[in-house]
């Protein structure tokens, strides 16, 4: 069997009672099914169904097997069914056109389009492509039957009803395009002038299609992805420079554009085959939002390192994208951005640090261009929902793999909980580093670690900062306070290093200054060694002479020594 005779469907209602309407069709059953959990999981449907479709090559009638429902699936009692209105979405040719009609064109007939290397665009502005779709026939009727059946559903009506409605008008479309070509009444963009061509059709009724056939006839000549993102930038840079031509010619040539850069295969041939979805991500910021990414990188410099850098035609594009023309493809962008920020897939597989840093630099940039083409709010759930991934245990012990010791580790979940948002998240990160140095064998990594005895206690102490200022709750930051504290008494003992300076040879003000800096927190943790910190500095000011040494330095080292005391409780 023909495998373009199996296909995947996913339905959804968007609230209870409501019926089931079809929201995807593919031929990669994965991605269906992960749609579909995706889509229940951001409660945007209360109710998914996956179902697998194959066509008989006989009767050219599809059976159907349900895959997997889940969700509020039944309505309350009582309730009355949503009252639907009989008539199609699409009653005419020209309702083809609209961009929710070439979406669902474009999932209908992925396969075909993949197969020809076209977009919806193209399909219903060359009629080439049309009477290659007729004679297809198999291509055609599945397409139909995969939005008859759904909307047959939903209004409660006969199913062979609504093929025939939806393929008279699929006929009438057809005819319609390909009389339109046989008395040329596309224009030739190229031969023409594309600008000529705009304004002379700038007052035609049908300014928009006409001239979508003739950038749809250009097109053509394209044999990559990339080759039509030049020949679409070509038509921009020879568009009428004011007024309503230049608005209709910039509106027909975004067309194919936001269609181009909508598919995974136009995406990689512009941007490159081989970056993974964290630099094709990156890729993408620097094209929807290159202002803000020069503002941010200003700033941060390493960010670079970060997003790939843009040649070819990308270039050219992204220089289009920073002005006010293709407003539509810098929003789908940045729209697409955020739902691969909400999927699941890993950023940069085999190296979480960089996804960390890759994760950062990405919100600070779309956080920047955020306003006037997405709302800020979309921008913080689409990192919260990221955030869910990175506090995942799959994606911890992959990270935690990265580092080498437990104090790394510590500073890495340190850097971890400083990068997620959500303040749920910030507590599944919070209790990973609770649970690290908790653990008997922090304790035992860091005190047999390689590190010298100040090191261990400096790392301590920062370890302790941090863990006051990630938001931890009371018992959890309590727990793990005393924790730290107690490690840091044990490394001092094992090195009896509040002692050893105590009695060192150097002058008694550097010794009872390095003391206090234990006692405060700044080189040791609070606690044990900071106690025996402060012990050892109140003998060392008791003893004879100190009062002689002292009154013999100079002014400023009292001073900052006296700052010392009174943050380590030992002045007024």
């Amino acid at each position: 069997m023909d495998a373009y005779q199996v296909h995947f469907e996913v339905f959804v209602k968007r609230r209870v009672g409501a019926p089931w309407v079809l929201d995807l069709a593919t031929e990669d059953r994965a991605l269906a099914l992960a749609a579909a959990e995706e889509m229940l999981a951001e409660e945007r449907a209360c109710a998914i169904k996956v179902t697998k479709e194959t066509m008989d090559p006989e009767t050219r009638e599809f059976r159907t097997v349900t895959l997997m429902t889940k969700g509020a699936v039944e309505a309350p009692k009582g309730r009355k069914p949503r009252e639907t209105p009989e008539t199609p979405l699409c009653v005419s040719p020209q309702d083809l056109y609209s961009p929710h009609a070439r979406d669902r064109i474009g999932r209908l007939l992925d396969g075909w389009l993949w197969r020809k290397a076209v977009t919806p665009f193209e399909l219903l502005h060359r009629p080439d492509l049309a009477e290659a779709l007729d004679a297809s026939g198999i291509d055609l009727q599945g397409a139909i039957q995969k939005i008859a059946i759904p909307e047959a559903q939903a209004r409660e009506l006969s199913t062979h009803e609504v093929i025939r409605t939806f393929q008279r008008l699929t006929d009438r479309a057809i005819d319609r395009l390909l009389t339109d070509g046989r008395r040329h009444a596309f224009p030739d963009v190229a031969q023409d002038g594309f600008a000529q061509a705009v304004e002379r059709l700038a007052d035609d009724p049908d300014r928009a299609y006409l001239l979508g056939g003739g950038v749809a006839a250009h097109l053509a000549q394209a044999e990559s992805w990339s080759a039509k993102v030049g020949l679409i930038l070509d038509l921009a840079d020879r568009a009428p420079v004011v007024g309503r031509p230049r608005g209709l010619a910039l509106h027909v040539l975004e067309q194919p554009l936001t269609e181009i850069l909508g598919f995974r295969a136009g995406l990689s041939d512009l941007l490159g085959p081989d970056l993974d979805l964290g630099g094709c991500l990156g890729a993408l910021t620097r094209l929807a939002a290159a202002p803000e990414v020069e503002a941010v990188v200003a700033l941060s410099p390493a960010l670079m390192d970060e997003l790939p850098p843009l040649s070819g035609e990308a270039a050219r594009l992204a220089l289009w994208l920073r002005g006010d023309a293709f407003e539509a493809v810098r929003a789908g962008l940045i729209r697409r951005i955020l739902s691969e920020l909400k999927g699941p897939r890993r950023l940069r597989p085999g190296h979480a640090h960089g996804e960390i840093a890759l994760l950062r630099g990405l919100a600070t940039v779309l956080a920047s261009a955020a306003g006037r083409l997405i709302p800020l709010e979309d921008v913080q759930e689409a990192f919260i929902e990221r955030s869910k991934t990175i506090v995942a245990p799959t994606f911890v012990e992959a990270y935690l793999a990265e580092c080498a010791g437990a104090l790394a580790e510590a500073e890495a979940l340190v850097k971890l909980s400083e990068n997620v948002t959500g303040s749920v998240n910030r507590r599944a990160a919070g209790r990973w580093l609770v649970a690290l140095v908790t653990a008997l064998r922090f304790d035992k990594d860091v005190r047999g670690g390689p590190e010298s005895p100040t090191a261990k206690l400096a790392a301590l102490a920062a370890l302790q900062r941090n863990l006051r200022r990630i938001g931890l709750a009371e018992t959890e930051e309590a727990v793990a306070l005393a924790r730290v504290g107690e490690l840091g008494g044990a490394v001092e003992a094992d090195a009896r290093l509040c002692a050893t300076l105590a009695r060192a040879d150097i002058p008694l003000l550097q010794r009872i200054t390095l003391l206090l800096r234990l006692a405060t927190g700044d080189a040791a943790p609070l606690g044990a060694a900071a106690d025996r910190a402060r012990n050892e500095t109140v003998r060392l000011l008791k003893a004879d002479g100190s009062r002689a040494a002292m009154a013999a330095a100079p002014a400023q080292a009292i001073e900052r020594m006296r700052g010392l005391m009174v943050e380590a409780g030992l002045a007024a």
